[in-house]
């Protein structure tokens, strides 16, 4: 596998020959302008404020933070396959692409933190690393699935990886026949459709972004990394411990982020919750800092 020298924004600087992953770009676009219309007062409803808020626990919570990252990124802990591929599943909610391309361009990261090769660093300038760098392909050559290999030999992760978009609309159907019964209207049920899905999403995915991007430049330093990670604890709110970020750069596998009494970190409760019902072992512990 070779290693990424080059970053992709000083290519676009450069003027050479990038593809965009216009899907994606759309997408994005199209979520956000929903999201927006979601706040009119039409489709305004607080049940459906309640389905975003356990929406994106699920998605976020559950599927990107304990399943994507803790779990098949870093293996912080072992679980059973059926708890893997449902936490997975969860994820793909996010709409953040699949398991596959979404841990090994988080594997990439951490092996070139706040270097050429990191898809996403700040030196690279907020705005990038916060969302553009999504809408585009890597131009090195390399494919970042590379770098989730180990998943790639799961035939379930290998075929949420590929329709890791259809749930959503399996979602949205759900939603807006729920919405519908409950509040009596068709615009009921697209008030549901808007904040828990599209509502969700868009926050998911700025909460998402933001460790990616404020964790590197707003904070204080625990560990002396080679990179710019930072702990934040108003990103670690959103992000559900995410945010202890400088901590989780110094221990990748460790299972909590967050390794101070004042650092809430609801995914490692989590995974002592499940450990104590059966549902993880191995847990990576955090070192003595």
């Amino acid at each position: 596998m070779a290693k990424p020298t080059i970053s992709l924004l000083r290519r676009l600087r450069d003027g050479q020959a990038v593809r965009l992953r216009l899907s994606y770009g759309l997408a994005i676009a199209g979520m956000h302008v929903l999201a927006i219309l979601a706040l009119w007062p039409a489709f305004f409803s607080w049940s459906g404020v309640a389905v975003f808020a356990i929406m994106y626990y699920l998605s976020g919570g559950l599927g990107i933070t304990l399943g994507y990252h803790r779990l098949l990124t870093h293996r912080s802990f072992r679980t059973y396959k059926p708890v893997e591929y449902t936490l997975a599943l969860l994820a793909c909610l996010a709409w953040q692409g699949g398991p596959i391309r979404w841990v090994g361009t988080h594997r990439l990261h951490h092996t070139e933190s706040d270097q050429p090769g990191d898809p996403h660093s700040p030196r690279d300038g907020f705005g990038w690393a916060h969302m553009f760098w999504v809408v585009y392909h890597s131009p090195n050559g390399e494919d970042v699935c590379d770098y989730a290999k180990d998943l790639q030999r799961d035939k379930m992760l290998t075929l949420l990886d590929r329709f890791w978009w259809m749930p959503q609309f399996f979602l949205a159907a759900v939603l807006y026949m729920l919405g519908w019964l409950v509040l009596g209207t068709a615009i009921g049920g697209l008030s549901w459709v808007l904040w828990g899905v599209c509502m969700r999403v868009v926050f998911q995915y700025h909460a998402t972004w933001l460790v990616n991007s404020g964790s590197h430049l707003w904070g204080y330093r625990r560990f002396d990394t080679s990179d710019d990670s930072r702990n934040n604890w108003w990103i670690a709110l959103l992000s559900f411990g995410e945010g202890w970020h400088n901590n989780h750069h110094a221990q990748q596998r460790s299972a909590a982020h967050g390794m101070r009494w004042y650092e809430f970190d609801i995914t490692y409760l989590t995974i002592n919750i499940m450990h104590r019902l059966g549902l993880a072992w191995d847990i990576v512990r955090p070192k003595p800092a």
